[in-house]
């Protein structure tokens, strides 16, 4: 018989991720779940309180729908079956029912900027590591291996916490090959993009009128373009746009890559899609310091889905594909395999 894996899903980004890997492993039975949890974040699930994350209603919805568009075997909250891996994109929930799995964590992106509540759960190890957001991932070290975008992230995860040990530099899958996105049929060039970030529907201060009068300054004439984060209230902000830059054109759907790589200049906060800017060359602002984004930048090898299959393999004990076997030290992934 197969062996089984479940892939965790969570939101379209990592989702597709976790379809690249899976398509790497033909091999194995894989089956793919909406993100889920169980005890107080269920109940918390169920009161609307956490809408705003994977957990809810709408973005699990989303994956679901994704799911069954491309016709991959679902197994609703892992339940389904007695897996040999589990492949997860957080540590900050572990599910009851894979604790005593073997457990690889696939990087999604960037992630938040180390806050008071990262700090509140590293030093009173009772708070529950979600408390601190994707800041936090990583530092439980409750895993059998942690997937990482370079040896940026992973210079940065073991500051954090992160045993070494457990750290695989493999790239993640969709930032592995920023060139890629040049190929696309979106309708406009040379703009300024803005990549908006979903900071207040996760209760957290954002300054909309300062970031929008900024991109306009940053813009200096030329055309606007505001790509609206997934998670956000599209009629609201759509229309707080429309009063400070009623030229900008305002999309709450498509590739943000895409729109990315036709761009001149990309202005965002906090969003992954500063990565395919910086790994493409764009001109690039953020409130985070570019130094240290520059240091994270994804490496590009064009290859992670295949490194992360090896790693699973390598986990479940089979035999790995790769001639060389992907290093938990410094040493850097080859960029072609």
């Amino acid at each position: 018989m197969k062996k089984k894996i479940l892939f965790i899903c969570g939101s379209m980004n990592i989702t597709t991720q976790m379809q690249q890997i899976a398509q790497e492993l033909p091999e194995y039975d894989k089956y793919f779940t909406p993100f889920y949890a169980d005890g107080f974040i269920k109940i918390l699930n169920k009161l609307k309180l956490v809408e705003f994350t994977i957990i809810g209603d709408k973005r699990a919805g989303e994956c679901r729908r994704y799911l069954e568009k491309q016709q991959l075997p679902i197994a609703y909250g892992g339940t389904q079956h007695d897996y040999d891996l589990v492949v997860t994109c957080s540590d900050l929930v572990v599910q009851k029912n894979i604790k005593d799995k073997k457990r690889i964590v696939v990087q999604e992106g960037i992630t938040d900027p180390e806050r008071f509540s990262f700090h509140l759960v590293k030093t009173f190890k009772f708070l529950p590591k979600w408390f601190a957001g994707t800041s936090a991932n990583g530092i439980s070290n409750n895993f059998d291996y942690y997937c990482v975008a370079g040896e940026g992230y992973r210079e940065l995860f073991i500051r954090k916490g992160v045993q070494p040990e457990k750290i695989r530099v493999t790239g993640i899958p969709n930032f592995d090959n920023c060139q890629k996105y040049y190929d696309n049929d979106f309708p406009h060039k040379g703009y300024v993009l803005v990549c908006t970030s979903d900071l207040r529907e996760k209760f957290r201060y954002e300054n909309r009128k300062k970031f929008i009068k900024k991109a306009l300054e940053i813009a200096n004439g030329r055309q606007l373009i505001f790509k609206l984060h997934p998670n956000e209230k599209f009629e609201r902000r759509t229309a707080e746009i429309k009063k400070l830059a009623p030229d900008a054109l305002v999309y709450t759907s498509g590739s943000a890559e895409e729109m990315i790589a036709n761009a001149e200049a990309l202005i965002t906060s906090y969003s992954s899609t500063i990565y395919v800017g910086l790994a493409l060359g764009k001109e690039v602002y953020s409130v985070l310091d570019m130094d240290e984004l520059r240091q994270l930048t994804p490496v590009q090898n064009g290859c992670a889905a295949r490194h992360i299959a090896d790693v699973c393999r390598e986990l479940i004990g089979d035999e790995q594909s790769l001639d060389e076997p992907i290093s938990s030290t410094k040493k850097q992934i080859p960029a072609h395999a």
